[in-house]
């Protein structure tokens, strides 16, 4: 059995981990890191991460005014002591990450560039033409490299966190090269698995965006919050669900319907393109129930229109966007407007976390998309993610340090029990030879998708999300008969996926009950049965606790913090 000594390990190979990694190393100069990701860390879903990151780098722009429209595009949801602190820190971080060779995109006079995005009062937003994760994850994968006290387990899937005494103490990971499930110990646990978009049938994330830290943290007794806040961005290729980002109206393209017209003056007039998400996806169900929409092979939508900005401008700072559109769908945006249409981007929601990314499970830890420390509320503005996931990897990196030079190692005997239980919850349940096996993986999560769609989508009623958790809960009655035909442990990528199938279960019924109980219209979380936000009831943020008897999970309600600013109507 693998047990290598470890200060902290961090699960996820993204620019929360990358970035939590590089933290903990340079902070303690004794310390030793593990980094485990299920896919190589260059694959992991930061790579695709387009349009750019925010942060206060001009004169022209303020700390105070980067909060306030934070604040306000979370519709006042967000902690406003979290909020505080991450603008003060995201420009320090940017640099540093220059200073490690991200690329940023520069103006003539050699300042970085930066552009408008969705919900943000001036331009903020620095980028590396329209491929910035990319460049921001190479820069912190090459600085990691610098490190010899950062071990990787490169495609090393965790299937749980091990537990004594009501600690972490450390994780049950399937070595995927070799087979065989191990444990890793460490003395602190950082969850940066990002978010669980593929609980729905059309979605920008990745295949491997399944949840996986948030069950992994909900079965170990840490609450799920604000999960029934998912982010729509307005603009993903039908096909696909490819997003086309947010910078391609940063740029200055247009949103136009089919007849002609461009309809965000209805709903955003001082605005327009640059709305936040939730607003504009609305603003396109609005336009299709009104007939105003362009119908397709591939459904309904409105049209990204970019001709006007000319090639030029185009192949300098879009060059992505025309790559993709010529690859996927056959348009080449310089002479054609390209098809979009509302699509699942993100989850506010996640593994509860206080500011230091510390959970209420003593020893475990989470930043990224995986967790909610209370930065984006009830909707994210484009841009803050990926500083989101420098400045709280950073700070999680650095706590989860500290809490591991004051605590024993695990006790090995402990962790050899606790693996061996993992390892045959594991065979009894998915490697068995029982014959009422007959549940398959892929009609359990497609059902799955179709729940959550029709029940958790852009708009919601008490009906519908009353739907959607009885399904829930018949689906993970069915998913308890699943059976899979490969039973070996080296590359089962049919033992994978149905594990990841277990965690989407767990996402999806956190984020149904969560929502069915908020009666309110609030952000990305909009009720047609309650059309108004609802502060008297609901300035504060849900908790969904696992009931360990397989039965609907408690929700409860923690006051969302303000400092500064006090809620107002959310106009744009």
């Amino acid at each position: 059995m693998n047990t290598p000594s470890l200060d902290v390990l961090i699960i996820g190979g993204g620019a929360a981990g990358l970035r939590a990694a590089i933290a903990a190393v340079e902070a303690d100069p004794d310390i030793h890191v593990g980094l485990v990701s299920k896919v190589y860390p260059m694959r992991s879903h930061t790579v695709s991460a387009e349009g750019g990151s925010a942060a206060v780098v001009r004169d022209e722009d303020s700390l105070d005014s980067h909060a306030f429209d934070t604040i306000k595009g979370s519709d006042f949801l967000a902690d406003q002591d979290v909020v505080e602190a991450f603008v003060n820190e995201a420009p320090g971080e940017l640099i540093q990450l220059e200073h490690w060779g991200c690329p940023w995109s520069r103006d003539p006079d050699g300042r970085v560039s930066v552009r408008a995005f969705g919900g943000m009062s001036t331009k903020r937003t620095l980028y590396a033409a329209d491929k910035t994760g990319f460049h921001m994850l190479h820069a912190l994968f090459q600085t990691s490299l610098k490190h010899s006290r950062i071990h990787r387990y490169d495609e090393w899937y965790v299937t749980s966190l091990l537990v004594d005494e009501g600690r972490v103490c450390g994780v049950a990971a399937l070595n995927l090269h070799q087979g065989g499930l191990h444990a890793l110990p460490a003395r602190a646990v950082i969850l940066c698995t990002g978010g669980g978009g593929r609980v729905f049938p059309f979605t920008t994330n990745a295949a491997i965006k399944t949840g996986d830290g948030m069950s992994m943290a909900y079965r170990a007794g840490c609450p799920l919050k604000d999960m029934e806040f998912v982010q729509y961005h307005p603009t993903g290729l039908p096909v696909t669900g490819i997003l086309m980002t947010e910078a391609s109206r940063g740029e200055g393209g247009y949103l136009v319907n089919s007849e002609g017209d461009r309809y965000l003056s209805e709903y955003v007039p001082g605005k327009m393109e640059l709305g936040p998400r939730d607003i504009l996806s609305r603003a396109f169900v609005h336009e299709m129930r009104a007939g105003r929409v362009f119908e397709g092979e591939h459904g309904q939508y409105v049209h990204l229109d970019l001709r006007h900005l000319g090639e030029k401008a185009i192949d300098e700072k879009l060059p992505f966007v025309r790559e993709l559109t010529r690859n996927y769908v056959g348009i080449d945006p310089v002479h054609e407007p390209i098809p979009v249409r509302p699509v699942v981007h993100y989850m506010m929601g996640g593994v509860h976390t206080d500011i230091d990314g510390a959970t209420p499970v003593a020893g475990l830890y989470a930043a990224g998309e995986t967790a909610c420390v209370s930065l984006n509320g009830a909707n994210r503005l484009g841009s803050n993610s990926l500083t989101e996931c420098l400045v709280f990897g950073a700070r999680a990196g650095r706590a989860a340090g500290r809490s591991a030079s004051e605590r024993d190692s695990p006790r090995s005997g402990v962790l050899e029990a606790l693996v061996r239980d993992e390892e045959e919850r594991i065979r009894s349940t998915l490697l068995g030879e029982d014959e009422g096996r007959t549940e398959r993986v892929s009609q359990i999560r497609t059902d799955l998708q179709g729940a959550m769609e029709s029940g958790a989508g852009i708009y919601r009623t008490a009906e519908e999300l009353t739907i959607a958790c009885e399904q829930i809960r018949a689906l993970k009655e069915r998913y308890q008969r699943v059976g899979i035909d490969d039973h070996s442990l080296v590359f089962n990528t049919q033992l994978t996926t149905a594990l990841e199938l277990g965690c989407m279960l767990d996402v999806a019924e956190s984020l149904a009950h969560s929502a069915l109980l908020r009666e309110e219209s609030r952000g990305s979380h909009a009720r047609s049965d309650h059309e108004a936000r609802d502060d008297g009831r609901f300035l504060s943020h849900s908790l969904a606790i696992r009931d360990p008897d397989g039965e609907d999970p408690r929700i409860e309600y923690l006051p969302a913090t303000i400092t500064r600013w006090q809620p107002e109507e959310r106009k744009y």
